[in-house]
């Protein structure tokens, strides 16, 4: 009886505990395509920046808050400055409709509340603002207010309440759209208020917080830590292994590159064809959101092993992924090597040390 009594608490004590953030990645571990960007191209996988007239270059970090058990940051620095009033920057996180639907919060009630978490540092001091967005039905906004003192990390927390125009669909949609940073131009703020949910509108996106960090030439802001939970009540950040957010992650992207060995990484089996062609099939590690979209990048480091010619792809040839599920995708590649019937493999080539540069990326994100 007791050991019956100790295996239910800890059960429940999961249910209530385990795995109550709905963000992935928001310790800001995994990056798989890596390096930085000043284009809508994401560096730190489910985040993501926008922007316009200004230039804003996002990056994975090491910048944290201290002994709060980080490692990495999702940077952002102004790289050309715009006090339009057409000029806006964000950075945001887009979340699954099923997911949100489905998370125990009573989203059309006024009684029932998520409260998003996370730590911010900036180097400009002010009022900053996060908020939600609803797309589905008549989408919604609702804004708040949060301040920062200059280059200083400050743990965020908002509790935002449903609302009864409030609609989210049961699908792999985007059914909303958590911004931890926003900044609008004049163009974008007329009619709108604080705490308080209203129709979305181009014009009236969110209210004008007086300050705007893309006017502010190498202005820096950092996140990290972002938790978004059912209920009033903020909670210590959920942490999860590296594997555990990677896994999650390659739902939305997957990129195939970074596992090597002795320097190489097959890709598929593949079988010659009578057209000059070679085909495979290229299994993903999970089932995606959707059918992903496929972009190669460096194609000449793959080669093709057919019946035991080898052939380094060129720049010339015909190579790409199509036909894609969102388990599997079918390869294709021109190739002079072997003769129809023959059967070989493909393979990502390069260096002991990792330093190829050859990589594909499959991406289903919202």
């Amino acid at each position: 009886m007791a050991l019956s009594k100790i295996r239910s608490d800890s059960l429940e004590d999961t249910a209530i505990h385990g795995n109550r953030n709905l963000i992935i990645n928001g310790a800001m571990q995994v990056a798989q395509r890596g390096g930085s960007a000043t284009t809508s191209n994401r560096t730190v996988d489910r985040f993501l920046n926008t922007y316009g007239d200004a230039t804003i270059t996002q990056s994975q970090d090491t910048a944290v808050p201290a002994n709060k058990g980080f490692s990495n940051s999702y940077k952002h620095e102004v790289t050309s400055a715009s006090s339009a009033s057409g000029g806006f920057f964000g950075v945001l996180y887009k979340i699954e409709a099923q997911d949100i639907r489905n998370s125990g919060w009573d989203y059309t009630s006024a009684s029932s509340s998520i409260t998003l978490s996370f730590f911010a540092k900036a180097s400009v001091a002010g009022t900053y603002m996060c908020g939600l967005q609803t797309h589905d039905g008549t989408g919604q906004v609702i804004n708040t207010q949060y301040t920062l003192a200059a280059n200083t990390w400050k743990k965020i927390t908002a509790t935002f309440p449903g609302n009864s125009n409030v609609t989210i669909d049961n699908n792999n949609g985007n059914g909303l759209t958590v911004y931890l940073l926003k900044e609008f131009g004049g163009a974008y703020t007329s009619g709108s208020t604080f705490d308080a949910w209203a129709a979305y509108s181009s014009s009236a996106q969110s209210p004008d917080a007086n300050i705007n960090l893309f006017d502010t030439a190498n202005a820096t802001f950092f996140v990290t830590g972002v938790q978004l939970e059912v209920g009033e009540q903020e909670t210590p950040f959920e942490h999860r292994s590296f594997g555990n957010e990677l896994i999650r992650c390659q739902r939305y992207t997957y990129v195939f590159n970074s596992q090597k060995i002795n320097g190489e990484k097959s890709l598929c089996n593949l079988s010659k064809w009578s057209n000059g062609y070679a085909y495979g099939s290229f299994s993903y590690p999970i089932e995606m959101r959707t059918a992903p979209s496929a972009t190669i990048y460096n194609k000449t480091e793959f080669s093709v092993y057919i019946a035991g010619s080898v052939g380094q792809v060129s720049g010339s040839d015909t190579f790409g992924i199509g036909n894609q599920t969102t388990d599997i995708g079918e390869v294709y590649i021109e190739c002079g090597e072997g003769s129809t019937g023959q059967s070989g493999f493909m393979r990502k080539t390069g260096s002991a040390s990792g330093t190829s540069s050859g990589y594909i990326v499959l991406d289903a994100e919202l």
